[in-house]
C-alpha cells in the first residue's frame, strides 16, 4: 500500500547523496513496518501504532535506535510533503543505549581463526585486525583503493555516510589487494560481497562467538595502548565522536592495577 511513498522517499535519499548501503537499510526498515500494517494507509498511522510496533520486537538498543531513526526521518519527510497531516514519529521516545564494555578479540582466538581460515577469509581477518575496518568497509575494498605514500601504503576507505578516510595498511596486505586487480572480495552485490556475508565468514572463522566487531575492538584497544592518542584512534576507526571510540578501547588490566597501586601508595 505504501510502495509509491517509499519509492518517492528513496528518490529523496538519492537526491540527498546518501550511500546505497544507507538507502537500502532505511527502505528495508520502512518496508518491514509497512508489511506489518497492510490495511493501514500512510495517513492513518498514529504514534501509538509506532510505539506498539517498536515495543513488539526483541531488538538490541542499537537496532531499535536504527529503526526509530528510519521512521522519524520518513514521517518527517511525509509531513513536509503533505502526505500526512500530523507527524506521528516526531515525539517517539529517545532510546538510551546501555553502557557497553569493549570486548577485544584475544590473541589466542585470532590465532585460531587465522590457522583455520582459507586465504580469502584470512585476508578479511588480517585487514580488520591491522586496520580496524568495519565489515561494510572490508567488503568494498578494491585494488584502486591502495594509495602509496612516502613511508609505505594506505587504503582509501569509504566509511559510514560516504565519509572517506585514509588508513595505513601493512605492505604485505597492500600487495595482496593490488594483486586482486579489482574487487578483493567479489560477489553479487554491486560486484562485491555484502557486509552481512563478510560478517558471517569472519564469525564462522573465529571460535566462541567472536566477530568482526570484536576484532575492531581489538584494533582500537591495541592502538590506544601503544599511543594513548584517542583522537588518532578515532580517525583510524572512522568515528564521528571520540566518545564512540572510547567505548571501543579497553584499558588493559595491568594498567588499571598500576594506577590503583600508585594511588594506594600515595
Amino acid at each position: 500500500m505504501w510502495s509509491a511513498d517509499i519509492q518517492d522517499y528513496e528518490s529523496e535519499l538519492i537526491a540527498g547523496n546518501l550511500t546505497a548501503q544507507t538507502r537500502a537499510l532505511r527502505v528495508y526498515h520502512l518496508r518491514r513496518f509497512a508489511a506489518d500494517h497492510p490495511l493501514s494507509p500512510l495517513g492513518t498511522i498514529t504514534r501509538t501504532d509506532l510505539i506498539a510496533w517498536l515495543a513488539a520486537h526483541d531488538w538490541s538498543a542499537e537496532t531499535r535506535r536504527s529503526y526509530r531513526a528510519s521512521l522519524r526521518r520518513f514521517f518527517a519527510w511525509a509531513h513536509a510533503c503533505g502526505r500526512v497531516a500530523v507527524d506521528p514519529a516526531a515525539t517517539l521516545p529517545a532510546i538510551r543505549p546501555p553502557r557497553a564494555l569493549p570486548r577485544p578479540t584475544p590473541d589466542v582466538v585470532l590465532a585460531a581463526g587465522l590457522a583455520g581460515a582459507d586465504e580469502r577469509v584470512r585476508l578479511m581477518l588480517e585487514l580488520i585486525d591491522a586496520c580496524g575496518l568495519r565489515r561494510g568497509e572490508v567488503c568494498r575494498i578494491h585494488s584502486r583503493d591502495v594509495v602509496p605514500d612516502l613511508v609505505g601504503y594506505s587504503l582509501r576507505i569509504q566509511g559510514k555516510g560516504g565519509n572517506v578516510r585514509i588508513v595505513p595498511v601493512p605492505a604485505r596486505l597492500a600487495r595482496q589487494i593490488i594483486d586482486a586487480a579489482g574487487w578483493v572480495f567479489p560477489g553479487a552485490i554491486e560486484g562485491h560481497l555484502s557486509p552481512r556475508r563478510v560478517g558471517e565468514l569472519v564469525a564462522e572463522a573465529l571460535p566462541d562467538g567472536w566477530t568482526a566487531h570484536t576484532l575492531r575492538h581489538r584494533f582500537a584497544t591495541r592502538a590506544y595502548s601503544v599511543s594513548h592518542d584517542l583522537r588518532a584512534v578515532q580517525e583510524l576507526l572512522g568515528h564521528a565522536k571520540p566518545e564512540t571510540t572510547a567505548i571501543y578501547t579497553m584499558i588493559q588490566p595491568d594498567r588499571l592495577r598500576a594506577v590503583a597501586e600508585a594511588t594506594w601508595a600515595a
